[in-house]
């Protein structure tokens, strides 16, 4: 089918030196940009993140510092990067989470603000998890194969979720699967350790949830001492909040953002 699209639509992925989006880095980035006549052009390029990567990210995504050495940085490939992703909206698979806010850092590092405004972000992953439910529902049903009475009571609900997971653990554990480079891993066992790991994999106004908008669509901290207190009033009672987050291990997209949220109050 032939996508309707009023402008570019560029789906990228990102691998990187880890999980950090204030602190790794990019080592390879591909983008398949999908002109408006549904035309593709596709960019990969990878890249030298000038910081170690860890041995254990190696093993995940294949790539090893001796790979990308010679390669240019992203401040030299910012540029056209910038260039082939002018107009285009954004997608990917738990883009939204991860790849973006990955992107917009180096970007803000390399001195180019590459703007969000007026792109659309789209997620795959999300349309993934609306389209097949993942809703306690759907998941008795699919595990236990009968209907859940009573959903929404406190103790249906309980009793319901463990036999779920006794399920998932029975049908799951044990189960080897291969990532996209080929490397094999079995990610149930029955170990709570295992699967505690495995289980931790908001309306977020920066891109990394460190700032987040609350009911009524005000600005507030979701992490610290200033949790759920709005960003405003924190910045208005204790200024010096906003210059410990600026001189703080924060990434550049939140800093960005609660400059932005100083400046209104101005």
């Amino acid at each position: 089918m032939q996508l309707n699209l009023t402008k570019p639509l560029a789906f990228f992925d990102l691998e990187t030196t880890g999980i950090n989006v204030g602190s790794d880095r990019i080592v390879e980035i591909s983008i398949v940009r999908v002109n408006i006549d549904n035309t593709t052009d596709i960019l990969t390029k990878k890249v030298n993140p000038t910081i170690p990567i860890p041995e254990f990210t190696s093993k995940i995504h294949g790539i090893y510092d001796k790979d990308i050495i010679d390669c240019p940085t992203f401040k030299e490939l910012a540029p056209q990067l910038s260039q082939f992703l002018t107009n285009c909206d954004l997608a990917g698979f738990n883009s939204n989470k991860f790849d973006v806010p990955v992107l917009v850092e180096e970007f803000l590092r390399a001195d180019i603000d590459f703007d969000l405004k007026n792109r659309k972000l789209i997620d795959v992953q999300n349309i993934f998890h609306t389209m097949e439910p993942r809703n306690l529902t759907a998941a008795y049903k699919f595990y236990c194969d009968k209907p859940l009475i009573n959903a929404h009571s406190a103790e249906a609900d309980t009793i319901a979720t463990y036999e779920i997971f006794k399920a998932q653990v029975n049908r799951y554990q044990d189960v080897e699967l291969e990532d996209e480079k080929g490397n094999k891993f079995t990610p149930v066992k029955n170990d709570m350790a295992v699967l505690s790991a495995l289980s931790n994999r908001n309306k977020n106004a920066d891109l990394a949830g460190r700032i987040v908008f609350n009911e009524k669509d005000i600005e507030v901290f979701n992490f610290g001492k200033h949790k759920d207190k709005s960003v405003k009033e924190v910045f208005e009672k204790e200024p010096s909040y906003y210059n410990w987050m600026m001189q703080g291990d924060f990434p550049l997209y939140t800093k960005k953002i609660i400059t932005q949220i100083r400046l209104s109050m101005k």
